[in-house]
């Protein structure tokens, strides 16, 4: 009897990768003509990016610049969800974005959905925040696969595990 082929569907960051984006956008940015004297500060607090500029056109400018980086840097941008700027103290424009680990139970019970309406022969099972999804045709998984990437869901997905 053959066994069954599997395969994860999950939703993750890699952080040094938002590191080494985040130096890399900060060492452009301090050299940029445009920015000399301006603020430009990103860090990284857990699973939050704060971004920090001199007005709102600075803060677009640093976004626009760390999120190209990100890019290149294979970082899913879906995954991140910035808040609306703020005016901090002494006229800095600052402004919060999310890094978004995991799938959440409701882009979960969607994807879930998707898959049993699709009527193919696989079985999916959520796993804390990751789906598992289980199958014996490697053709029915391959089918699950192509369904999800035309789903439309607020995050990335990635595909991993495939046995």
């Amino acid at each position: 009897m053959a066994k069954d082929a599997s395969f994860d569907i999950v939703s993750e960051v890699n952080m040094e990768e938002v590191k080494n984006a985040i130096q890399q956008t900060t060492k452009e940015l301090t050299n940029r003509f445009d920015f000399k004297g301006s603020t430009v500060e990103i860090k990284l607090e857990q699973n939050r990016l704060v971004v920090l500029g001199n007005d709102d056109f600075k803060l677009e400018q640093i976004k626009d610049v760390l999120l190209s980086k990100l890019i290149k840097r294979g970082v899913p941008i879906k995954n991140i969800h910035f808040s609306d700027s703020e005016h901090a103290l002494g006229g800095k424009a600052k402004q919060n974005a999310d890094l978004v680990s995991g799938i959440d139970r409701e882009n979960a019970k969607k994807i879930t959905t998707a898959i049993k309406n699709a009527k193919l022969k696989v079985k999916a099972q959520i796993q804390e925040d990751q789906i598992r999804v289980t199958g014996k045709s490697r053709d029915d998984l391959q089918e699950v696969i192509s369904l999800l990437r035309k789903l439309d869901l607020p995050i990335e997905l990635q595909f991993t595990n495939y046995r």
